[in-house]
């Protein structure tokens, strides 16, 4: 807790202008290192589920939550910046009130919260967070709702994170990926889902032509991964073909040389020794 010198009205005061210090400073320091716009915005509850694709939900009760897993609200994202620092004087009465009860000791009702992977987002109690931030608490109670989702909400830190996320959702709609596969196929450019949505797709098409056969989309996801995608991966490795890309970022980029350079679906050594020259 930050220095108590006797007078906790004071203090509470104090607390909140402290807080505000920081967020002016924060969005200042942001705006000299021209980071995005969204580093220090409060990411939306329903832009992040609708971009992981909700599922289902279910009530865990009354938990304890980290403080920095708590990155997000429901309903209240322009009051507070990411950290739940007050973004103006507004709401300061009910602020310093909650930070006054903090500092004589009084309790304070949990917070509701939904989860979402790691990542909690506040229903109710944003006062509350901001307060337990600024006495320098690391956990806060909670009653936890969390939330399921088709696409895992790894990865996200900013808002700019939900567009890779949700063309990843798209893409698995498409090319219904499962275990393994599913984790081995990444992409850090959301565009490059759609284009390897329609590759998968083509290739499926090629197969059910060559077979004579109709395939379902879950049929086609797991015959590419296990008879194109891992097959091609492992030459382009061999070929030292992969540097700094993911293995679904090096495939995407061969099959398109490959293409562009042969106007050939086929692998052969013709194929590897034209790509190589390209790298």
């Amino acid at each position: 807790m930050p220095r108590d010198t006797g007078f906790p009205t004071a203090d509470a005061e104090n607390d909140f202008l402290r807080m505000r210090r920081r967020q002016v400073l924060s969005r200042l320091g942001a705006w000299l290192r021209r980071e995005p716009d969204d580093v220090n915005i409060m990411l939306p509850f329903e832009e992040v589920v609708a971009a992981l694709g909700r599922v289902g939900e279910r009530r865990l009760g009354l938990q304890v939550v980290r403080l920095d897993s708590i990155i997000g609200s429901v309903d209240r994202t322009r009051d507070f910046d990411r950290r739940f620092r007050p973004t103006s004087g507004t709401s300061r009465q009910r602020w310093e009130r909650l930070a006054l009860a903090q500092r004589r000791g009084e309790s304070t009702p949990p917070i509701d919260v939904f989860r979402v992977g790691d990542l909690h987002f506040v229903v109710d109690g944003h006062h509350r967070v901001s307060v337990a931030h600024a006495l320098g608490l690391t956990t806060i109670d909670a009653y936890v709702t969390e939330i399921v989702t088709r696409v895992s909400a790894a990865g996200i830190r900013y808002r700019g994170d939900l567009i890779v996320k949700d063309y990843r959702r798209i893409f698995l709609d498409r090319v219904p990926l499962d275990g393994e596969a599913r984790a081995a196929v990444n992409l850090t450019d959301g565009w490059d889902y759609a284009e390897l949505s329609e590759a998968v797709e083509a290739w499926g098409y090629r197969l059910m032509q060559d077979e004579r056969v109709f395939l379902d989309r879950a049929t086609v996801a797991r015959r590419w991964y296990e008879e194109e995608f891992v097959p091609v991966v492992t030459m382009v490795r061999q070929a030292g073909l992969i540097t700094t890309q993911t293995e679904a970022e090096a495939y995407l980029w061969v099959i398109c040389e490959r293409y562009r350079l042969i106007r050939s679906h086929t692998w052969n050594d013709e194929v590897l020794t034209s790509l190589r020259a390209r790298v």
